[in-house]
């Protein structure tokens, strides 16, 4: 059995103390509580406070939680809220589309799957969610770069390899595909990640009127496109369920 690491499972504790109880404890209050050496203690607490998880008043030199886990509860109730409000509405998509729906977000320069339902019929299928798409070929990609800025400058950075010989790579010919996305409201993907693969996605907003993720049908070329375009049918029934998410979000009409 792995052993669990120490250092861990200290700051996970401390990060729970502050949690709990008073709004600001002191460094003896803290190191007295856990049974730490209050030099173990301060390590533990000035590498959470550098990494934003703990912050420290000047004046009395408390420490509290810190704005970085606000942010990072905040983004795991946004990505289950979108999950929640998605769950009707991808069933939906993939009975009338007769395809696989995905649920994609951002995270660490490409698309993690959140949600994923299976083609309606009988053939074997493996559950996606938890994987990781690239942002510069997929359709969820795609739509993330177009909508959402930090996605954007993360597509830019990053190496866009070609994993087919339809691939954008070029940053200009890229750019230009993320203004048709906008202009379109939707994107497409066919075989420029998968050979044999199309999909098509549109953007989610929440009621902020932000992006927050996308959802996108994916499957066989011959089944999506028609005399080589994706089939106009398709494309609509994605962009419903893209609004119906987000008027459920609390977005509104767009």
């Amino acid at each position: 059995m792995a052993r669990n690491i120490q250092s861990l499972e200290r700051a996970a504790a401390m990060l729970r103390l502050l949690a709990g109880g008073e709004r600001r404890l002191g460094l003896s209050d803290i190191a007295s509580s856990l049974g730490l050496a209050k030099g173990t203690a301060h390590g533990i607490l000035r590498t959470l406070q550098q990494e934003g998880f703990v912050e420290q008043d000047d004046a009395s030199g408390r420490y509290q939680l810190g704005a970085e886990l606000l942010r990072l509860g905040t983004t795991y109730l946004d990505v289950h809220e979108l999950r929640a409000r998605a769950l009707v509405w991808t069933d939906d998509l993939a009975r009338s589309s007769g395809e696989s729906v995905y649920l994609g977000v951002l995270h660490q320069q490409g698309v993690l799957i959140v949600h994923h339902v299976f083609r309606p019929d009988d053939s074997r299928q493996v559950l996606e969610i938890g994987a990781m798409q690239p942002l510069h070929s997929t359709a969820l990609g795609k739509v993330l770069s177009a909508y959402d800025p930090v996605a954007h400058s993360e597509a830019l950075e990053a190496d866009r390899k070609p994993f087919t010989d339809r691939t954008v790579c070029d940053l200009a010919d890229f750019e230009h595909l993320l203004d048709m996305t906008r202009a379109r409201g939707y994107a497409a993907d066919v075989e420029e990640t998968w050979e044999g693969v199309a999909s098509v996605a549109a953007p989610v907003h929440d009621r902020r009127r932000m992006p927050v993720g996308a959802v996108g049908i994916t499957g066989a070329v011959e089944r999506l496109c028609r005399d080589g375009e994706l089939r106009p049918e398709l494309i609509a029934a994605v962009r419903d369920c893209a609004r119906a998410v987000s008027r459920d979000l609390g977005a509104g009409r767009f």
